[in-house]
């Protein structure tokens, strides 16, 4: 299977989170949903879109935040407090600027309309182009044309999958499942 792109929507504030120690980077999308974590492979590429800085907040940021590239693994359950559990994927995320969209909309494929160029975003989690994806990327100032880009991830492997144990991670893959049914 060859490698797919994505974005990922969420606010600033959100998606920093993810990333901000890259050695335990995430990704968690759709208020923690289990379901497109699914469709998400190893070796996938990921940036996060944020619209906003704050979760429901008028502050517009319209910036790409972070890139990534997911890690081996299937998504997880993980406790983050209040009752609160979503699913998460691991994700090694690179050294990267962070980029406003707006000068890259005349360029990028996803966009159907110049109108209305936020609609994509609604769904949270959506596949691009590689063109778009290298737009991005080097917009954020990331060469993936490095070698060793997937080897160095790699390196930056994250521990948190490894350290669920065999019988959390089945509970999570059955909530996964039974969310993915539900939802």
């Amino acid at each position: 299977m060859s490698r797919r792109n994505w974005i990922a929507v969420a606010s600033a504030e959100h998606a920093r989170r993810g990333c901000a120690e890259p050695l335990s980077g995430y990704m968690q999308v759709c208020h923690g949903k289990c379901a497109p974590l699914r469709r998400v492979s190893p070796g996938d590429l990921v940036a996060y879109y944020a619209p906003t800085l704050r979760m429901g907040g008028g502050d517009r940021l319209q910036k790409f935040v972070s890139l990534g590239i997911v890690q081996p693994g299937e998504a997880y359950a993980f406790d983050a407090g209040g009752g609160f559990t979503p699913f998460r994927r691991d994700v090694a995320y690179v050294e990267a600027e962070e980029a406003s969209i707006l000068p890259l909309l005349d360029q990028l494929d996803f966009v159907e309309n110049p109108q209305r160029w936020g609609y994509k975003f609604r769904f949270g989690l959506f596949d691009i182009s590689d063109h778009d994806m290298r737009l991005v990327a080097s917009a954020m100032g990331v060469d993936l044309r490095v070698p060793g880009l997937e080897a160095r991830s790699r390196l930056l492997r994250t521990p948190s999958a490894q350290a669920v144990s065999a019988a959390s991670r089945q509970a999570s893959l059955v909530a996964c499942r039974y969310q993915f049914y539900s939802d």
